[in-house]
């Protein structure tokens, strides 16, 4: 009898020990992405804008080699982290027209290259605003109803994991056009105090789980470094790095605030300190290259700058932190996400 009970308890906590392993990737039912070129998977491709990247050599590393509109070699972190959460490999465009109700299950992203916090910078690129982002978003809960019930539209807003990645286009390029309204702080302050209120409108729509990425050292993209950086020295733009550490301690207390004020979770990720340690130390992540893209020369190189017909372009994009002169390569991604995710998404299971 007593081996009987022995046995019968080793079969529960087996059981309870499965069921924990599979529950890191069933709780999470969605991954629904805000924000840039970034988080973009191909919404750009239909829109009447120069800030497109659905032709080679951009996809060259993307399975089966296409070019899908995603600014990147390969896949890109809207991707890298659904298939980290278990979701699947790669995370559909919204915008995409031959998408289908069941594609919709598991998540899209939203984001928009060339968008940001301020109205003007996705007015100035003509791509999606994060604020209309917000209304297909809406449209994409009615979709989820419609197809598939109330009660499946309460789970994707209670339990998918919501990001928001945004600010680089803004500090980088609006803010010139911006400079007769703000200063580089206030400008910073203001884009801070935008992506909190971005956050208080998606959690007013129901999300409950949501991660706002930090700004990046986008004084130190390759382009930056070409334009503001010395013609032979070709250092990162220090002032450019400076607004972003300022939107950045603008904006990680005040989401520790509204974390505490609104229930759900609510993460402020710091991409800044990996993606600017693997700039300054490239050979200690494995890359050989951190100050040029792997596009054409390296210097200048975006979207179609950056095409098939430039005979520069390496062929070993995984040495390179950037793939052209703005985006990083899918490898450099994947180190930023293995060395992040797990530390924050401990917090939203």
């Amino acid at each position: 009898m007593k081996i009987q009970i022995v046995l019968f308890a080793l079969v529960l906590i087996a059981v309870e020990a499965n069921a924990a392993t599979q529950g890191k990737n069933t709780t999470i039912p969605a991954l629904i992405v805000f924000g840039d070129s970034i988080m973009d998977t191909g919404n750009n491709n239909n829109l009447p804008t120069l800030l497109k990247c659905n032709f080679p050599p951009y996809g060259k590393d993307y399975p089966g080699g296409f070019a899908t509109g995603r600014f990147s070699d390969g896949r890109v972190p809207s991707d890298l982290i659904a298939e980290k959460l278990g979701l699947a490999k790669t995370l559909p465009a919204y915008m995409n027209p031959y998408l289908k109700p069941e594609d919709l299950l598991k998540g899209v992203t939203f984001a928009s290259g060339g968008t940001g916090y301020d109205p003007l910078t996705a007015k100035i690129m003509s791509v999606i605003s994060v604020w209309d982002q917000l209304i297909y978003f809406k449209e994409y809960i009615s979709k989820i109803k419609r197809h598939f019930g109330e009660e499946k539209a309460k789970d994707i807003l209670e339990h998918s994991f919501f990001l928001v990645v945004s600010s680089s286009n803004d500090l980088a390029h609006t803010y010139l056009a911006q400079a007769h309204r703000y200063d580089r702080t206030s400008y910073a302050n203001f884009l801070a105090d935008s992506a909190v209120h971005f956050v208080r409108k998606l959690h007013k729509l129901g999300a409950r789980k949501i991660g706002v990425f930090s700004a990046v050292p986008v004084g130190c993209v390759p382009l930056q470094r070409t334009v503001f950086g010395g013609f032979f020295t070709r250092g990162c733009n220090q002032p450019l790095n400076n607004m972003a550490k300022q939107f950045n301690a603008r904006l990680s207390p005040a989401l520790d605030s509204l974390d505490k004020e609104l229930d759900g979770v609510i993460l402020y990720i710091n991409v800044y300190d990996t993606l600017f340690d693997m700039i300054q130390h490239p050979k200690k992540y494995g890359f050989e290259v951190a100050d040029r893209g792997c596009c054409g020369k390296g210097l200048l190189a975006i979207s179609y700058l950056c095409n098939s017909l430039n005979p520069f372009t390496c062929s070993n994009s995984s040495a390179y932190i950037f793939w052209d002169s703005y985006h990083p390569s899918e490898r450099a991604y994947q180190v930023i996400v293995d060395n992040l995710l797990d530390k924050y998404l401990s917090k939203v299971y």
